[in-house]
């Protein structure tokens, strides 16, 4: 009984002075405090984004771009026996006024599986590389969804034979090519052709303009034209 009444008068008797364990907590509350008043707000990682207004599909036609002094003529496109019609040069983000932005960040080489797979549409390794180094990192895709939008717009386009295929020279004025591409699409305005030439003489590109969801649109001021009154379309190789 006495040991009871000394434990309950112990309970109750007022603590006059604070343990230490009680002033080791109010020193730890105070230095997470002052951390937390000085601590630097974290930067928000940027959810910009990329700006453009639509894609251009840009279709090189290989024999005119081999019978060119300049560039890198790899012979799996400018072979003889190989009959390379148009190849895809790449597809490139577009602003309505102006070419979109280029080289948006570093990137290192592309996977095999994303190369292999984009051979059949871009003729060399060099090239895909560069498309996506120059044009596809300003897309807000990875290379995957990039390369896989690539192939998309490219199997959404068709060329009439006589253009992709010529088994002889021909001339043509640049909008009548692009009346005949545009027959060989109907579900596409008219408008979402251009064409573009080397020196005002042989077709360099077809150019097909699509939003971003790769539907088809009207090309603005900013995909050129090829201003000649005739260009020469070389045979295939």
């Amino acid at each position: 009984m006495a040991a009871f009444v000394s434990l309950t008068m112990r309970e109750n008797i007022p603590m006059t002075t604070p343990p230490r364990r009680f002033f080791a907590a109010v020193l730890l509350a105070g230095l997470l405090f002052s951390g937390i008043a000085h601590a630097k707000p974290r930067k928000k990682k940027s959810s910009a984004t990329p700006q453009f207004s639509y894609y251009l599909l840009v279709l090189s036609f290989a024999p005119d771009f081999c019978d060119q002094p300049q560039g890198d003529k790899d012979p799996r496109e400018c072979g003889a026996g190989r009959h390379v019609g148009f190849v895809v040069h790449g597809l490139w983000p577009q602003n309505e006024t102006s070419r979109g932005k280029e080289n948006c960040k570093p990137v290192g080489p592309l996977p095999q599986a994303v190369i292999q797979a984009t051979l059949p549409y871009v003729p060399t390794e060099k090239l895909i590389q560069h498309e996506w180094t120059t044009h596809g990192t300003c897309s807000g895709l990875s290379a995957e969804e990039y390369f896989a939008a690539l192939r998309k717009a490219r199997d959404s386009i068709a060329l009439p034979a006589d253009l992709d295929q010529p088994s002889q020279k021909l001339q043509s004025s640049p909008a009548h090519i692009e009346s005949e591409v545009a027959a060989a699409n109907p579900s596409f305005p008219k408008t979402a052709f251009r064409t573009s030439c080397y020196n005002d003489a042989e077709l360099q590109e077809v150019r097909v303009c699509l939003d971003k969801s790769l539907s088809p649109r009207a090309c603005s001021a900013s995909a050129g034209e090829c201003t000649a009154a005739s260009v020469t379309l070389l045979p295939v190789r």
